[in-house]
């Protein structure tokens, strides 16, 4: 791999030692940044620093030797000029508030794809309401972390407003497999990364059911007008569903058995309980925590969102999983796109 080019070199502290936490460990410590890794787990913390593996979330892939990990949050965090978060949504308040003697005015960026349950705050939120003066970026996309560790060319986007933190990340994070764009709707792509889970499980259960690629094509389609339909609802650029974070994550994880989401919905497909599901997964899947948040707010904000609701109604009540295609099927036809900009 070619590092990055600049000379500047950061102090970064990750919180999370997940699949996704650890790639952008390895690439930062890769390209000669200073790199601490926070986790829970003395275990896979000795593992990491001994055998330069996450024997947990990534037991096939090498991390870089000069990552560090460490299940204290000062020891990560005190001395960082930048903090990457990569924990769930559920725990991401918690650590923050544990973390924040140490966080104030450093550069944080969320990569954290999920809604806060009661509050349906969005993580960069959560950071603005927790600590003084951060400068707070959110890095989200199309990117399954074992295809990032594997080196796999992969882009991501660095939203925040501040276009110097999007400079500095790009720089932070740039190589010759991983590239980085910009974008000043914050809101726009950390929604986009949120709702697309739900959707991933709506596929995972279709493929589980045999269905053809005529239905896989319509499924992501339509997602991607119900996902921006409730995005602009909320104040989202809708172009912003159009680049890396919206239609690029959606493909993804819908598409992908590398997914965690994706897993979820396909063994509920098989038949499995979302509790059976969720226990061969391993790891959190946030989509059926993010499809609670928005299936309430849709009901009140009144957005139309028949793929939310059948998914919904197959979890949370019961119903039988076959009803979700054929519900869809016999909705109101609408229009195909939306926002549409007319002829002049």
């Amino acid at each position: 791999m070619t590092p990055t080019t600049s000379c500047e070199k950061y102090t970064i502290a990750v919180l999370g030692g997940g699949s996704f936490g650890t790639a952008l460990s390895d690439i930062s410590a890769t390209n000669g940044h200073d790199v601490r890794l926070w986790v829970r787990s003395a275990e896979q913390a000795k593992g990491i620093n001994r055998d330069h593996i996450n024997h947990r979330y990534l037991p096939e892939l090498a991390v870089n030797p000069s990552v560090v990990a460490t299940t204290r949050l000062e020891e990560a965090t005190d001395n960082a000029d930048i903090v990457f978060i990569a924990i769930p949504s559920q725990s991401f308040r918690e650590v923050v508030k544990k973390a924040t003697p140490w966080l104030k005015s450093k550069i944080i960026i969320s990569t954290t794809k999920g809604i806060e349950p009661q509050t349906f705050d969005l993580m960069s939120q959560i950071l603005q309401e927790e600590v003084v003066s951060p400068r707070v970026g959110v890095l989200s996309g199309p990117n399954l972390a074992k295809e990032i560790v594997a080196k796999a060319v992969t882009a991501t986007v660095i939203a925040s407003e501040d276009e110097n933190l999007c400079k500095i990340i790009q720089q932070v994070l740039h190589c010759d497999y991983f590239r980085v764009y910009s974008n000043r709707d914050v809101y726009g792509v950390e929604l986009a990364g949120a709702l697309k889970n739900i959707y991933a499980i709506v596929s995972g259960i279709g493929v589980a059911m045999g269905m053809g690629e005529n239905t896989k094509s319509m499924l992501i389609t339509r997602s991607l007008a119900e996902m921006s339909r409730f995005a602009v609802k909320m104040g989202a650029n809708p172009l912003t569903f159009l680049g890396l974070a919206g239609v690029g994550d959606l493909i993804a994880t819908c598409t992908s058995s590398l997914s965690r989401n994706y897993r979820v919905g396909y063994a509920l497909g098989q038949g499995y309980t979302l509790k059976e599901a969720e226990s061969q997964l391993g790891q959190v899947a946030e989509g059926v925590n993010t499809l609670k948040q928005v299936q309430q707010k849709a009901q009140e904000l009144e957005v139309y969102m028949p793929l939310v609701n059948g998914l919904y109604s197959i979890i949370f009540e019961g119903k039988d999983i076959h009803t979700l295609v054929k519900g869809m099927m016999q909705r109101e036809q609408k229009t195909d796109v939306e926002f549409m900009v007319p002829h002049q």
